[in-house]
């Protein structure tokens, strides 16, 4: 659920975990039940940034360069172990992410209007990894951590037995077209004075928090909102809801914070979230 408001509120999302849960699954199943172009990225140590956005190519028929699309010129990019490329390609992945577009040779080319990244990485302590820092991990709207599956769950994966073979199963539950319409009208929930007071004041606290170094910025605080409104629309109302805020508020925050010992991220959230009232 939380990454399909991340997708409906026009974010991208970074999957966190250990090999073998499902992350690059959970990518190719979104595409097919979307109805959306997917690709997927490995990255490698030794890939470069053309290989993620394209490069310009020589044609000796026409004595001209012309521009051949990455594979980043899709839909929905599966990232797949961001963190094992080095910082150039990280950058210039992020950087589509952000603008819409990349720039090879000093000329912009735009990416889809619809255009989703989830990227997955393993847990940054395991060797020949590259951790995402700080500046690169805010651009992502969301991150989750799906964990592993509950007993009961896991005696259904193996009934079930899901891999790329059932993939071809998922049918088609939306066009790309539904999915801009559903932003276009996330854009218009209504997030009330009161609302808006909340999430101020939470972004505030983070930054004066004697256990945080690093607080949220203001482009947190526009997630959450981005998030709330989102949320509200799939549950079914035009404006914003204190459950709306709360429900999705770890992944959106933690990765976008530091605390000063290492300590978990989840509990400070918690903890100040429930100190901050919401004024009515």
């Amino acid at each position: 659920r939380a990454v399909l408001v991340a997708l409906f509120a026009g974010g991208h999302v970074l999957l966190e975990g250990p090999p073998g849960i499902g992350k690059t699954l959970l990518a190719r199943s979104l595409s097919l039940t979307l109805g959306v172009e997917f690709n997927r990225i490995q990255f490698t140590p030794d890939l470069l940034p053309s290989d993620v956005t394209g490069t310009d190519i020589f044609s000796p028929e026409t004595g001209q360069f012309s521009f051949q699309e990455g594979p980043i010129f899709h839909n929905l990019v599966l990232a797949d172990e961001i963190n094992r490329a080095p910082a150039k390609v990280q950058s210039a992945l992020l950087e589509a992410m952000a603008e819409g577009a990349v720039t090879v040779d000093g000329t912009r080319h735009a990416l889809p209007e619809m255009f989703f990244v989830v990227a997955t990485q393993n847990p940054q302590e395991e060797e020949g990894t590259f951790p995402l820092p700080e500046s690169q991990l805010d651009r992502f709207l969301m991150l989750v951590t799906p964990g592993y599956p509950s007993a009961e769950d896991e005696q259904r994966i193996l009934r079930e037995r899901p891999s790329d073979r059932t993939l071809p199963t998922l049918a088609e539950v939306m066009s790309p077209q539904d999915m801009l319409t559903l932003r276009q009208q996330a854009d218009g929930i209504h997030l009330a004075e009161d609302a808006e007071r909340w999430i101020v004041a939470f972004a505030q606290a983070t930054r004066l928090h004697d256990q945080l170094q690093l607080g949220l910025s203001p482009r947190g605080s526009l997630a959450i909102a981005t998030v709330a409104r989102t949320q509200a629309l799939l549950a079914g109302r035009d404006h914003v809801r204190p459950e709306d805020v709360r429900q999705h508020l770890i992944p959106t925050v933690a990765h976008r914070l530091r605390t000063r010992s290492g300590t978990a991220i989840e509990p400070i959230v918690d903890s100040i979230a429930d100190g901050i009232a919401w004024a009515v």
